[in-house]
C-alpha cells in the first residue's frame, strides 16, 4: 500500500519545539504572568477581564492541598468557581488570600463553622469582634484547665508515681482520686 502525498510539507526538524499556542480559555496575556505549572508560564482571564487561577495554582500559592480547596468549596467557605468549557475550575486570584485567612483562623483555634461565621460577618461589613472575644474566652478557659492538669502531673512526677493503681491507694498521692460509690 502506498501512502498519499502530504498536503503540507513537514518542517526540516519535526522534533523541534513548537511555539506555544494560547489555549482557548486563556484569552489575552496579562502583564504579569501567573505561576508556572509543569507546562510553563500561563496566564488566564475570565470572561469579565479578571485574572483567574486553576485549582492547582490556587492550592500551591496558598500552601494547601487541592483536596482541601475542594473541601472548603463543598463546605461553602470558598465560592464555587466558574469553569472552562473543558470543566477546569477558574478561581479568582483573591481565593489565595481567602485560603490563607482560613488556615490562619484554624491555627488560632477556630472551627470551620466558626470561620464560616467570621467570613459571613466580614462579607456584610459586620464586626467579627464578638466572635473573636468569645473564642479568646474559650481559649483562656482551656489554658486554665490545662494549667491544672500540668500542675497535677508535675506533682505526680515529683512524687515518683511509677504505678498509678498503687499510687492512687496512697493518701499522699498527688493525683486526684475520688471513691466510686
Amino acid at each position: 500500500m502506498t501512502r498519499a502525498p502530504r498536503s503540507t510539507p513537514l518542517p526540516a526538524d519535526r522534533h523541534a519545539p513548537r511555539s506555544p499556542q494560547p489555549r482557548a480559555d486563556q484569552g489575552t496575556p496579562r502583564s504579569a504572568p501567573l505561576p508556572a505549572d509543569r507546562h510553563g508560564p500561563r496566564s488566564a482571564w475570565s470572561a469579565g477581564d479578571r485574572p483567574t487561577l486553576r485549582s492547582g495554582e490556587v492550592a500551591a500559592a496558598a500552601g494547601v492541598n487541592q483536596q482541601t480547596l475542594r473541601y472548603y468549596e463543598r463546605r461553602g467557605l470558598v465560592a464555587a468557581p466558574a469553569r472552562t468549557l473543558g470543566g477546569h475550575r477558574q478561581y479568582p486570584v483573591e481565593t489565595v488570600q481567602l485560603l490563607r485567612t482560613i488556615k490562619t483562623a484554624q491555627r488560632l483555634g477556630f472551627t470551620l463553622e466558626e470561620i464560616a461565621d467570621l467570613l459571613a460577618l466580614g462579607a456584610r461589613q459586620g464586626s467579627p469582634h464578638r466572635l473573636a472575644e468569645a473564642k479568646l474566652a474559650e481559649i483562656e478557659r482551656r489554658i486554665a484547665d490545662l494549667a491544672v492538669i500540668r500542675h497535677a502531673l508535675r506533682e505526680a512526677v515529683e512524687a515518683g508515681c511509677d504505678d498509678l493503681a498503687v499510687c492512687a491507694e496512697n493518701p499522699r498521692c498527688p493525683l486526684p482520686y475520688e471513691q466510686c460509690t
